[in-house]
């Protein structure tokens, strides 16, 4: 699973890096880009009617050859899947780089690598280093700009959520009981079995887990105390095991209860058939990550046809496919083009889901980084 980049999600917080080494200089300027693409400088573009339509962009595209992309673990919302029809559909080489990094990482990279063709072409970034960074997005709105609803996007198209989902307890029904509310996990059964993924003060779906919890004991999005005690509660129950849980650990047995995202959880069940994934009620808290064009993207028509092909029906779907909320997916239910197989796998959710705002997010960082740390020491 995907390590701290979400704090990424939530609050701009820093994971393990692998430091890439020098590179060359580019190859792919404006000038050289425009050249290949019949004088359309597509660093520039906005849209691709802009440009000439989509059959220019996917010629200037496949004249780049390449796109980069980083922060994008092949088992994460799907990312693999995605990336390999991605190449199957164009014929364009996609380089993935530090899979397991968080978003700060992807704008520190990109800080570093400016300039050369090894920068990232695309950000996949949560909402707090999304807001952060804006002057370092190409503004580009897809075809399917009218279906993603004006709250899930700058109006410019400087970025645009993509997938979300919501924060879940995954459980192994041959080993404990399923739970129905996050009250559940104090209970005896539980007993050395429940995992949260990763630290909540660098972890964005750990701090989103604390959320889920607070909502679950009388807390709100304003108030994340009564999160940060109910895991004071779990430890001292016995019940909290200090494990970050992957995959191994779950198919292992090593960590039979986990609270993550739902499309994370959701992931485990092909390897473990007995793996099943609640939303609990009373407790609903959603979050979307974010697209963004680096407005230095070495490959800058590679970059926009990327963005058109995740907005794509093919590309919404297959991060549905993952377990993932894509954001067209009120559209494409009324337009019949969603996934139905894929889409009845999803959690059932119930009551009205708490996404946390900007302001919220930083107070509760805030009061994580000083309570968290006494609370389950």
């Amino acid at each position: 699973m995907r390590p701290s980049a979400r704090l990424a999600a939530l609050i701009a917080a820093g994971a393990l890096m692998i430091p890439l080494a020098a590179c060359a200089p580019p190859t792919s300027d404006a000038g050289a880009s425009a050249a290949a693409s019949g004088g359309t400088d597509w660093s520039t573009v906005t849209s691709a009617e802009e440009g000439g339509g989509m059959d220019a962009l996917v010629e200037a595209a496949k004249a780049e050859g390449e796109l980069n992309v980083i922060a994008l673990p092949p088992d994460w919302a799907n990312y693999g899947a995605i990336i390999d029809a991605f190449e199957q559909e164009y014929g364009i080489t996609v380089n993935s780089d530090q899979p397991d990094a968080a978003s700060q990482d992807e704008i520190d990279t990109a800080k570093r690598l400016a300039g050369q063709d090894r920068a990232p072409d695309v950000f996949d970034l949560g909402q707090s280093v999304a807001l952060a960074n804006t002057d370092m997005y190409a503004p580009y709105q897809v075809s399917t700009w009218d279906d993603i609803p004006e709250a899930n996007k700058e109006a410019t198209g400087l970025w645009v959520n993509d997938y979300g989902g919501y924060m879940s307890i995954g459980y192994d029904s041959s080993k404990v009981p399923a739970p129905t509310t996050v009250q559940d996990l104090l209970k005896p059964e539980y007993r050395g079995a429940v995992a949260l993924n990763g630290d909540p003060t660098s972890a964005g779906a750990a701090f989103s887990g604390v959320v889920m919890a607070s909502l679950g004991n009388g807390g709100s999005a304003d108030d994340l105390a009564p999160g940060v005690e109910f895991f004071k509660e779990l430890k001292a129950a016995g019940n909290f095991l200090p494990v970050d849980p992957t995959a191994a650990t779950i198919t292992s047995g090593q960590t039979p209860v986990v609270i993550d995202w739902d499309y994370l959880n959701a992931a485990v069940t092909s390897q473990l058939p007995t793996w099943e994934v609640v939303v609990p009620e009373g407790a609903v808290t959603s979050q979307y990550y974010n697209q963004a064009i680096n407005k230095d993207a070495p490959h800058p028509a590679a970059a926009r046809l990327w963005q058109e092909f995740l907005y794509s029906d093919t590309g919404q779907n297959l991060w549905l496919a993952g377990g993932a909320r894509p954001v067209r997916e009120q559209a494409m239910v009324e337009a019949g083009t969603i996934d139905q197989a894929e889409y009845a796998k999803l959690p059932p959710v119930s009551g009205e889901p708490v996404q946390l705002t900007q302001e919220q997010t930083d107070a509760g960082a805030q009061q994580l980084a000083s309570t968290w740390a006494a609370a389950v020491s």
